[in-house]
C-alpha cells in the first residue's frame, strides 16, 4: 500500500496544505484563508476539511495517510502537541494535535507539530537547496526574519522549543527596536519590512534620488525599489542596499561562527534579487567569519512549498 504524508503550513493569512508521496513530491495542494481573528477551533476545522477534500479529490484513503505534520508560528511543544504561544494567531496553550486528530479522524500519534520557520528549513533540507547536506541553517527574510537549524537531519528546537530564533540575534547593540522587545535584532535590520523602511528614509533624505523617478511617493516603495535604483547608479539606492547587505552578512557570520553548517540558505521575497544580493553578501560574510568561509551560502529553492514539505517530513520522522 502506498503511503502519503500531509503537510499543513498554518500562517497568519493562509492555511496551505499539501499531500506528498514518500519522496516528498507534492501531489496535491490547496489553501484557505486563516481568518486568524476567529477561535482556534474554527481554524482547525477548516484545516481538517481542506485535508479531507484533498484526499477525496485525489482518491487517497485515510488509511493511506502515514502521517500529518503541522507547521505553526510561535512556540510549539512537539511532545504535548500544544502550541504554547503564537501571537499572530492568538494561540496560547492550544491543543492543536488533539483537535486536529478529532476533526480529521486520525490517531494523534500520527500527527507531528513544529515551528513554521524550523520546518521550512527542514523542507529545504530534505527536498530543496540543502538536500544532501549534513547540517544546514535557513533565514527567511519576510515581514520578520524566521530561522531554522538542522543538525544531522534533526530540527534544533532547544530545551524549551524556542531555539534557533536567528532573527533575534543582535547585530547592533542598543540599535533599532525589534518587535520582540530587544533592540538591534537582525529582524529589525534585515526583514523585508526593515529594508522598505530604510529605503523610505533614504527617499526622504535624497530628493534627487532615482527612487523618486521609480515611485511617486514613499508609500509606493517596496523591497525591489532600492535594488532597481542601485542598478541605475543611484547613490541613495546604493546606500540602502549596501547597508542592508552589511547587516545581513553580520548576522549570517554569527550563524556560521556558532554552528558552522554545511549550508546556509536565505529565503523570502528579497531573494528574488538573486546574484545582486547573493554575490556581494558572500563577499561580506567572508569578512565576518572566524577563519575561512567553508559554509555554502545559497538561495532557498522551494518557495512557499518549503513549510508543507518540512511538515510532511517531520511527520515521517525526519
Amino acid at each position: 500500500m502506498k503511503k502519503y504524508y500531509i503537510g499543513v503550513d498554518l500562517g497568519g493569512t493562509n492555511i496551505a496544505i499539501g499531500i506528498t508521496d514518500e519522496e516528498f513530491n507534492i501531489i496535491a495542494k490547496g489553501s484557505v484563508p486563516t481568518l486568524a481573528q476567529r477561535g482556534g477551533e474554527a481554524i482547525v476545522h477548516d484545516m481538517a476539511e481542506l485535508a479531507k477534500k484533498l484526499c477525496s479529490d485525489n482518491g487517497i484513503a485515510k488509511d493511506e495517510i502515514a502521517g500529518v505534520g503541522i507547521a505553526s508560528p510561535g512556540t510549539v511543544n512537539p511532545g504535548t502537541g500544544i502550541i504554547e504561544y503564537a501571537n499572530n494567531i492568538k494561540f496560547k496553550d492550544f491543543p492543536i494535535t488533539k483537535l486536529f486528530s478529532e476533526e480529521f479522524g486520525i490517531e494523534a500519534s500520527k500527527i507531528a507539530i513544529g515551528n513554521d520557520a524550523n520546518l521550512a528549513a527542514l523542507g529545504e533540507y530534505v527536498a530543496g537547496a540543502a538536500k544532501g547536506a549534513g547540517s544546514s541553517a535557513m533565514l527567511t527574510l519576510g515581514t520578520g526574519v524566521g530561522g531554522g537549524v538542522i543538525i544531522d537531519g534533526k530540527v534544533l528546537t532547544g530545551a524549551h522549543f524556542g531555539g534557533a530564533e536567528l532573527g533575534h540575534i543582535v547585530v547592533e547593540y542598543g540599535g533599532r527596536p525589534c518587535t520582540c522587545g530587544r533592540r538591534g535584532c537582525l529582524e529589525a535590520y534585515c526583514s523585508a519590512t526593515a529594508l522598505i523602511r530604510l529605503a523610505r528614509e533614504k527617499y526622504e533624505e535624497y530628493p534627487d534620488s532615482v527612487m523618486h523617478q521609480l515611485c511617486k511617493s514613499a508609500d509606493e516603495i517596496n523591497g525591489k525599489t532600492p535594488f532597481d535604483a542601485k542598478k541605475m547608479g543611484d547613490k541613495a539606492g546604493t546606500e540602502v542596499v549596501d547597508t542592508y547587505i552589511s547587516y545581513l552578512a553580520c548576522g549570517i557570520g554569527n550563524v556560521v561562527n556558532i554552528f558552522q553548517p554545511d549550508v546556509i540558505l536565505i529565503g523570502g521575497g528579497v531573494c528574488n534579487q538573486k546574484d545582486y544580493l547573493l554575490l556581494p553578501l558572500i563577499e561580506k560574510v567572508e569578512e565576518e567569519v572566524y577563519g575561512n568561509l567553508k559554509t555554502k551560502i545559497a538561495i532557498a529553492s522551494l518557495g512557499n512549498d518549503a513549510g508543507i514539505i518540512g511538515a510532511a517530513a517531520l511527520s515521517r520522522g525526519n
